[in-house]
């Protein structure tokens, strides 16, 4: 039965980015935003409509992409995860299901967001990760890497790392940090910031790639920050080993800041 008074409720969601067009809706219908509202729309039987945290790009994964909308019927928060999912492609599927109150939103409550990067440093290129991970064949130099990560953190003017179809109001974002750890064959970048510019993490990964490459020195990058103007940075890098962690909000949200999938990609 349709309810007079709507429902706020807030998901979270994890996909594949591989076969999509990214997040946000397009004619083709061939994005997770398109998927996500057909399946919730079958499942409630009426039209939904979704707001998210963070637009991934085509091929960005996410892990605890978190979504709201007023739902126009009522049912148990279990049985919108288990139901939805049901009518999701294997790539995609909520894992919880949050009532929360009206003044919250997915994008505009966040206090930040966080990303990783997993690439592998070998002479072969990934086969059973192909599209889960980023790939560098020369030896990367992991110093030097965080040295010139340490001149990006702060409240800076991100141009320089700005696609050019970016529609953020302001490139000035605010980096809180950047860690960068190895394990085995593969190395983990984690980015943490207010928020993002289109293509600013797979931007800042072709610059820094640069430098474990030893193709720049460290303090280059703050040459390329400095510029602010993306004709000097490295090309953006590939979005196969790129992550939506997920974004952060004030506790008193009872938003879930965990996902399994988190271990997997650890």
């Amino acid at each position: 039965m349709i309810d007079a008074t709507p429902q706020r409720l807030a998901l979270g969601l994890s996909y594949r980015g591989s076969a999509y067009r990214g997040w946000q809706s397009q004619p083709d219908g061939r994005t997770v935003q398109d998927r996500v509202e057909a399946a919730l729309a079958t499942f409630a039987g009426a039209p939904i409509r979704v707001a998210c945290a963070g637009r991934t790009d085509a091929g960005v994964h996410a892990l605890n992409q978190v979504l709201h909308f007023d739902a126009p019927v009522r049912r148990d928060t279990f049985s919108w995860v288990r139901g939805v999912n049901r009518c999701l492609e294997r790539d995609i599927a909520l894992q919880w299901c949050r009532p929360v109150g009206r003044e919250f939103d997915a994008r505009r409550c966040a206090l930040g967001r966080r990303y990783r990067y997993w690439l592998l440093q070998s002479p072969v290129r990934p086969a059973l990760e192909h599209g889960l991970c980023g790939w560098s064949f020369q030896p990367l130099d992991g110093e030097a890497m965080r040295t010139a990560a340490a001149l990006l953190i702060g409240e800076h003017d991100f141009s320089s790392f700005r696609a050019a179809g970016c529609q953020a109001r302001s490139p000035v974002k605010t980096l809180r940090a950047i860690d960068i750890e190895r394990r085995g064959a593969y190395w983990r970048f984690d980015f943490d910031a207010s928020a993002f510019l289109h293509h600013m993490v797979r931007n800042l990964m072709g610059c820094l790639l640069a430098v474990g490459q030893a193709r720049h020195p460290p303090a280059w990058v703050g040459e390329v920050l400095a510029a602010r103007s993306r004709d000097a940075a490295a090309p953006t890098f590939a979005a196969d080993g790129l992550y939506f962690v997920g974004p952060y909000y004030d506790a008193g949200h009872g938003i879930p800041a965990y996902t399994p999938a988190m271990d997997w990609v650890g």
